[in-house]
């Protein structure tokens, strides 16, 4: 099962009032079902040859708390990061150089001299970033410890969703295959240290076989070098990064690609990847790894009863879901209703529901002609499947106060994050 069930989800929220762990001031919630997100990273292992490098992405969740869980179940797991600012946060939280993946397409020569003399992994993402590399790597005494790789565009296409696709004609990460070949293969033949590809073709909205065409196009371009590569006296190219992107359900009556599927279908179109002598494999399944394991709940404050529809005021909206207030028909959530004690209402009101967050503009609307049993204030709105690229987007616009974020393994609860403070939200401004 993908999706968390609506009656695990009521169990939990049942369990955290009866705790007294969703206070008066607790107006949302974020929870993670840590039992589940456990299952999740073994599953992502398992499924892998055990030289991988999982590295979820940071931006999906970049919570103290949880880069903790995960090195303390998953040791050898490690985080993509699209900062230097994510890069030091990863090396804070103890995790190892070489298991940190370095990938912004904005790098500075700074960002750049620190990533590498740390020994992280660096995807260098164009030529002239490359340039600068080679001129730190020129003025360095001693070889660095870490690897590098270029990200390269297979230009297979776009997938459902434009703003999340990356691997069209036109995209603003990598370096395009068809437009710079012999660029590409120049690269390849000059610098010793240049032993990595990296690819992603965009993270949900992109089937399956998309993200595979794009793996096999590099994983072609790899074997070709490495025979010039060996000719000359080249190491060969040994780091391959597929990036992540394998896209997830948000709807419980969808069927998602298995990753075990995925993982078939990359070694029947590129088998040498899963030669542990040939290639160390990357990956980065943030959005994978982190969304199905969380879920929000808001108190409704007010409803709004007008003649063709209701209105739903609740605590968290474009602040926590900017995508999905932004970009409704492609971000989509399922809703569920408790009441004030928690129990599940059933029916269907003879109005749908907008669902209006606490905003001050017209947009701040996380759901729209949702059909859902009669919504009264003091119940529970929970929103399912918000444990990725939800808390790390967070706005700023209006100054609310970040949620309380708790974790919770069968009956155990734990305080991931509090709520933020009057003074620790004013503190941000200065």
């Amino acid at each position: 099962m993908e999706n968390l069930s609506v009656e695990s989800i009521g169990m939990a929220l049942r369990a955290a009032l009866l705790k007294g762990l969703i206070r008066e001031e607790d107006t949302s919630v974020i929870f993670f079902d840590l039992v589940y997100l456990e299952s999740r990273i073994r599953r992502l292992s398992s499924a892998y040859p055990k030289n991988t490098l999982h590295g979820l992405a940071l931006k999906a969740n970049p919570l103290t708390r949880i880069l903790e869980f995960l090195r303390r179940i998953a040791p050898r797991f490690g985080v993509e990061a699209a900062s230097i600012g994510e890069v030091f946060m990863a090396l804070k939280a103890g995790f190892h150089p070489n298991q940190v993946v370095f990938d912004s397409p904005v790098k500075t020569m700074a960002d750049l001299e620190f990533a590498l003399k740390e020994g992280v992994h660096v995807n260098v993402d164009n030529l002239a970033e490359l340039e600068r590399v080679s001129r730190l790597m020129a003025s360095f005494s001693e070889s660095m410890p870490g690897t590098i790789g270029l990200r390269i565009n297979p230009q297979i296409g776009l997938g459902t969703i434009l703003g999340s696709s990356v691997a069209g004609e036109y995209s603003k990460f990598g370096v395009p295959m068809k437009f710079f070949r012999a660029e590409l293969e120049e690269a390849f033949h000059t610098h010793r240290w240049l032993t990595g590809v990296h690819l992603h073709i965009g993270s949900q909205g992109c089937a399956m076989q998309m993200l595979i065409d794009g793996i096999g196009i590099l994983y072609d371009f790899a074997l070709e070098m490495n025979e010039k590569r060996a000719k000359t006296g080249l190491p060969p190219i040994s780091v391959f990064d597929i990036g992540g992107g394998l896209p997830i359900s948000y709807q419980s009556g969808t069927t998602a690609p298995s990753m075990e599927e995925y993982v078939m279908k990359i070694a029947e179109r590129a088998p040498q990847l899963f030669d542990v002598n040939s290639f160390k494999l990357i990956t980065e399944f943030g959005r994978w790894t982190y969304t199905n394991s969380g879920w929000t709940v808001s108190r409704v404050e007010y409803v709004k009863r007008d003649p063709a529809i209701n209105t739903a005021m609740i605590h968290v909206g474009a602040d926590l879901f900017v995508r999905e207030c932004l970009n409704p028909l492609d971000w989509q959530h399922e809703y569920t209703v408790f009441d004030r004690d928690g129990n599940l209402k059933g029916g269907c009101d003879s109005k749908p529901y907008n669902l209006a967050g606490p905003l001050c503009f017209a947009g701040d609307i996380l759901a729209r002609n949702v059909p859902l049993p009669k919504v009264e204030e003091g119940d529970y709105i929970v929103i399912h499947d918000t444990g990725g690229y939800t808390f790390s987007m967070w706005s700023r616009y209006n100054s609310r106060q970040t949620p309380r974020i708790i974790g919770y393994n069968n009956d155990r609860f734990d305080i991931l994050k509090e709520r933020e403070t009057h003074e620790e939200l004013r503190g941000f401004w200065e």
